[in-house]
Formats: C-alpha cells, structure tokens, sequence
C-alpha cells in the first residue's frame, strides 16, 4: 500500500503516526468550514446533552459546547488515538465535566435509552455498520423531539467521493436521498436535507 493509500485510510480508523497526521487534518481550517456549515442548521434547537459520534480530533466537540454554553456533550470514537486527541483538545471542558470522552461503536451505543437531545456526526458516517443498525442505536439514545445531523463532505455523487470510495477500506458515501431513506426505515419522522450552493457537501437533519 502506497503513503498516500495508508494516510487515507486512516480517516477510517486513526492510529500511529499518520493517524496522529490525520487527526490533525480533521481539525484544520478545511474540515472546520464544513463543520461549521453543517452546524449553521441547528438554529434553534437548544439541547442540553449531546451525542458527538465519530468525534475525530475534537474538534467539533469543542465547537458544539461552544455554542451551546449550558450543554453537556458525551463524544465517542471507534478509535482509541481519537479518544485520546479528543481528550486533549477538549480538556477544559472536560475538567469541568462537560466533556465526556468514551470509546465505542456506533452500532452498539453504551448510552442510555430516551437521553440525548442533539446526536451530530461529522465525516463519519461513511464507515458506520448498516448503516441502520447504527441509525437505529441513534434513534435509541434520542429523546422523543431529539435531532441528528449528518454532514458529509461527499454527496454520494461527486468525483471525489467516488475515487476515495475506491481506495479506502469499507468507505461508502451515501446520496442525501439514501440516507433519508436509512432514517425513515428506523424511525426517524422528519427528514430535511440541504447541499452546499458551490461544493459537494450536504447536511442532514433527522428528528426523533
């Protein structure tokens, strides 16, 4: 496997030192824009636990409880070096026992059933199992009115998408139409989607 091939691949499961590479690149200014279009859909909603799954670097943890200043924010990653930047990045926060760093898998959740007002994943949910079987454990942790948004930097459509499809292990990138579809088949009632006016990314948000 060529340098490149190994670096991309590590967006999947970070670890050593080119996933130390790529953490560091999920929390650059490319990734931060995106991020933060995505989360210019929340306008109004107001939650008071949330969901950071497939937190990365940390990012977007840090940003969310940014925004939502009365927040508390679990964030949790397949990855144990992820867990461990997350930490890093958020450790104010967490030493004031608003962050909480876990280690897990989407597909099993260990987090209580009816909890979490907000669920988000970020570049993400390309790797998840299902993907309904981690929409549905999503579905679980949420409080009835609960949401979860979705941003991709692909939309299942572009170029781009389609290539890194082609050289990182197990990546799928979904149409907002096949996610919208996901969604319902687990519960979810009401599905909005959005894409960017100029780049291929796309939001979805999924309410409980």
């Amino acid at each position: 496997m060529g340098l490149f091939r190994s670096f991309v691949n590590q967006t999947r499961k970070p670890q050593g030192v080119l996933g130390k590479m790529m953490l560091g690149s999920m929390n650059g200014s490319g990734h931060a824009k995106m991020a933060d279009w995505g989360m210019s859909h929340l306008d109004g909603i107001k939650p008071s636990l949330i969901a950071e799954l497939g937190c990365g670097g940390g990012r977007n943890a840090k940003e969310l409880l940014k925004r939502y200043p009365d927040s508390k924010l679990v964030a949790i990653d397949y990855s144990e070096l992820s867990v461990e930047k997350t930490k890093e990045y958020n450790e104010k926060a967490a030493a004031d026992g608003r962050c909480v760093v876990r280690q897990g898998d989407v597909s099993k959740l260990d987090l209580p059933d009816g909890s979490y007002d907000l669920a988000t994943a970020f570049e993400t949910v390309y790797f998840w199992p299902g993907p309904e079987k981690s929409f549905a454990e999503v579905f679980r942790i949420l409080k009835n009115g609960g949401s979860f948004l979705i941003v991709n930097e692909s939309n299942g459509e572009d170029e781009t998408g389609k290539k890194f499809e082609q050289i990182i292990d197990g990546m799928k990138c979904y149409t907002a139409k096949e996610l919208t579809a996901a969604l319902k088949i687990v519960g979810f009632s009401e599905v909005k989607t959005d894409s960017h006016p100029n780049k291929p990314w796309i939001t979805v948000i999924a309410k409980k």
